[in-house]
């Protein structure tokens, strides 16, 4: 499913019981995102989180934000059991 938020596409690659808040999403989701090739949003304390990732071939690449360790991100960082999803962005 892909989803267009700021007049940029995103390809959702994973759900995990989230209803996306098109609006919402779209206020937080600011150019600092840009760079990224991968979006994290989770729910903490009822609140969207957003964080970027990168494939190793980005440029931008750095250890910290390598989207490889994003699951032992969302373990380690993020609320126990909470809502999250990942974006790709669709790049033309």
């Amino acid at each position: 499913m892909n989803i267009v938020i700021n007049n940029k596409e995103y390809e959702v690659i994973e759900n995990n019981n989230v209803v996306i808040d098109e609006t919402e999403l779209s206020e937080k989701l600011t150019d600092y995102f840009e760079e990224y090739d991968y979006i994290l949003g989770d729910f903490a304390y009822g609140k969207l989180r957003l964080k970027g990732f990168n494939d190793k071939e980005n440029k931008n690449y750095k250890k910290i934000n390598d989207y490889a360790e994003i699951h032992n991100y969302i373990t380690k960082y993020c609320a126990y059991g909470c809502k999250y999803f990942i974006l790709k962005q669709v790049r033309k």
